[in-house]
């Protein structure tokens, strides 16, 4: 990888795409481990690199469940990007396990997956990509990847009709629906779900065409009641459904309990107004026993680190002119960044994940309206989501809430420790109440293996 890697030592390639291949690599000044995605389409421009989708969202966001982008480099107009090391992805551990996974640690997963996809939906993204080759797991922790097809929310139409892999694909994009949003991300985890519990994909279609004959077979042909609006894009590309009663999903998982097949049928439900979103699928009782940290009580993740080994100092001259630092929105980026004079020619931008979320945070901060619980099944537009959760950088440890400054004011407040949140229970906000408390009473039911997380 030349020379601008002085900064890193290579071990291995671990993987190699369409768009790039990945290798293992140790910081040479920290002994951390990373992943180093090399581009294989040249950039001739730090504007053309600063502006890609993947490079945008993702310095939008700091979340546990989802990877981290660490830096941005570019040389002799090749584009490497730095992210954090993960041991395997999801499809690495289906594909080698012989054995059905325990639904416990199904479950460990996707309450992960979910919390991910409900911060970054909150952030005014989609993904578009999801399946298990983009989910990485590092032990019992999983995480979002890939989003080098990510999409905001408010952006205009008409979309990409190819948009993540076929078997993950939902319904209203095979039928080439211009108009689309969060909810394709819902689907995919539906079929995910699905996969990790039988270890087969759910819908294995070999085209566009046999993909709907699959979903068909499985749920059933959509009717005027379940899914008017794909009649109409059916009809629109002079499409004819086949026609399919469906069977249960619990004769095609029958190791699924039966709150895990309730979650799956609504995942995959024809209509995208009928899917859960991402914070109602947490609350879902499949989940019941697990705990949720909601935006506002984020916890910082452990950092991989490898001791330097010998001869792996980077010399004081190369430290001194290696960094860029400082937080920059956007516009300042792209209009005035003038890249640092390196011994090698190369453009660095480090830090990527905090920068783009700063400012995101102060805009965050400002509301403090909570949205309120709407369950599966209730209709509301599937390219909105009203109402999002204000987040607050906070640190991991409850004990500094007395200390912590809320919003724009900037003296010390004594409040009291927020309750646990807890899955399967709606949580509401009383007037002048920082914190989210339930709103009725929680029974306690059966127990997940799951870590405690906030």
């Amino acid at each position: 990888m030349e020379n601008a890697f002085f900064w890193y030592k290579l071990i291995k390639e671990v993987g190699d795409g369409t768009f790039g291949s990945v290798w293992r690599a140790i910081n040479k000044q920290s002994g951390e481990v990373v992943a180093i995605k090399k581009m294989k389409k040249k950039y001739y421009s730090w504007e053309e690199c600063v502006n890609l989708r993947e490079v945008k969202s993702l310095r939008k966001m700091n979340h546990p469940y989802i990877v981290k982008l660490k830096e941005v480099i570019r040389e002799n107009d090749i584009l490497y990007f730095v992210f954090e090391y993960m041991e395997c992805n999801l499809y690495q551990l289906i594909k080698d396990k012989v054995k059905l996974f325990p639904e416990a640690e199904v479950r460990n997963w996707c309450f992960q997956v979910f919390q991910g996809l409900a911060y970054m939906h909150q952030r005014g993204y989609f993904h578009r990509d999801l399946k298990p080759e983009n989910l990485l797991v590092t032990k019992d922790v999983i995480k979002i990847a890939d989003f080098g097809l990510a999409r905001e929310i408010n952006s205009q139409p008409p979309y990409t009709e190819y948009v993540s892999t076929r078997w993950y694909r939902a319904p209203e994009v095979l039928l080439q629906s211009f108009v689309y949003g969060p909810k394709v991300d819902m689907w995919a985890m539906g079929a995910i779900m699905a996969e990790l519990l039988t270890l087969r994909p759910l819908f294995p279609g070999t085209s566009e065409a046999d993909e709907i004959y699959k979903i068909c077979s499985v749920i059933g042909t959509p009717t005027e009641d379940s899914w008017a609006d794909g009649l109409d894009l059916a009809k629109a590309v002079n499409y004819q459904f086949p026609q399919f009663a469906g069977v249960n999903l619990s004769v095609l998982i029958p190791s699924a309990s039966k709150d895990a097949i309730n979650l799956i049928t609504a995942l995959c439900s024809w209509d995208p107004c009928k899917r859960p979103t991402a914070e109602e699928a947490l609350q879902h009782p499949f989940f019941q026993g697990c705990f949720y940290a909601p935006p506002s009580l984020r916890f910082r993740t452990a950092v991989v680190r490898t001791p330097p080994s010998a001869g792996t100092k980077v010399s004081s001259e190369q430290q001194s002119g290696r960094r860029y630092s400082g937080a920059m929105n956007n516009s300042k980026l792209v209009n005035n960044f003038h890249s640092p004079s390196l011994s090698t020619g190369a453009q660095r931008k480090l830090d990527m994940a905090n920068q783009g979320a700063n400012k995101e945070e102060k805009s965050l901060k400002s509301s403090t309206r909570q949205p309120k619980y709407r369950p599966p099944g209730r209709k509301s537009p599937s390219s909105v989501n009203k109402g999002r959760v204000a987040a607050r950088g906070v640190s991991d440890a409850a004990d500094k809430f007395a200390n912590m400054a809320i919003g724009s004011r900037r003296q010390s407040l004594v409040q009291p420790r927020p309750p646990p949140m807890r899955a399967g229970v709606q949580w509401t906000r009383e007037s002048g109440d920082m914190f989210l408390r339930p709103s009725q009473q929680f029974h306690p039911a059966r127990t997940c293996t799951r870590r405690v997380v906030g």
